[in-house]
């Protein structure tokens, strides 16, 4: 059976509040991995933009996303290269870790050779939109607009914040669940889910519980 981990990424706390860009993402994935025969076993989604070379400091989820991936040994799927990242050297150094990505627009056959290409497209469309977006501001002040939003960074912040809420109370909601199925016998991940699944008890998703699942919520009940 193959196995991948789903990574979902949206640029602004407005877009990960409303869930369009995520659910876009996400209902590519889903439907890219039923067709493929690809068994999601976790999720992960990020309120970040992405910019810069070393953007992965600024992306604990997707380094959540990449250690689990290395642990269970499968790929990240992402439903359009650009929820990585448009910086071609971010991307050239992700695949530096050995961790095979699959892009779901671009097919399951879609190589590093060219990720490598399309992550230097997407580089290219996004420094053109850049020096548009530069061109009409300056234009823009030069007509005395007032430019910028200073709530933009608490509004980042106050995002991701209340995504770790969310997780944090599900995972308290579930931890009685999780309890009882370790005390009736359960000792591995798969054992757990599996009970879960038999109780009815729904992940944060709606859907199947998978042992990453399992040892992601047992890792947050014990951070």
């Amino acid at each position: 059976m193959k196995t991948a981990i789903a990574y979902y990424r949206v640029s602004t706390t407005g877009q990960g509040k409303s869930g369009l860009g995520l659910n876009a993402q996400r209902e590519a994935v889903e439907r890219f991995a039923q067709a493929e025969g690809i068994t999601l076993i976790a999720s992960f989604q990020e309120i970040e933009s992405g910019k810069g070379a070393d953007a992965l400091n600024s992306r604990p989820v997707l380094a959540s996303a990449l250690a689990a991936a290395k642990d269970e040994g499968c790929a990240v799927i992402v439903a359009k290269l650009d929820r990585l990242s448009r910086d071609v050297h971010f991307v050239s150094g992700l695949m530096g870790q050995r961790i095979p990505f699959i892009v779901a627009e671009l097919g399951a056959n879609a190589d590093s050779f060219m990720l490598h290409l399309y992550a230097a497209l997407a580089e290219k469309e996004r420094n053109l939109i850049s020096e548009r977006t530069k061109a009409a501001l300056a234009v823009a002040k030069a007509k005395g607009v007032k430019l910028g939003n200073p709530n933009l960074a608490l509004a980042t912040v106050k995002g991701a914040e209340a995504i770790q809420a969310n997780s944090n109370a599900f995972a308290q909601k579930v931890a009685p669940h999780i309890t009882a199925a370790r005390a009736n016998g359960c000792k591995t991940y798969r054992d757990v889910a599996e009970a879960l699944n038999a109780r009815g008890v729904a992940t944060a998703r709606g859907g199947k519980w998978q042992p990453m699942t399992v040892r992601l919520i047992e890792k947050r009940l014990a951070a």
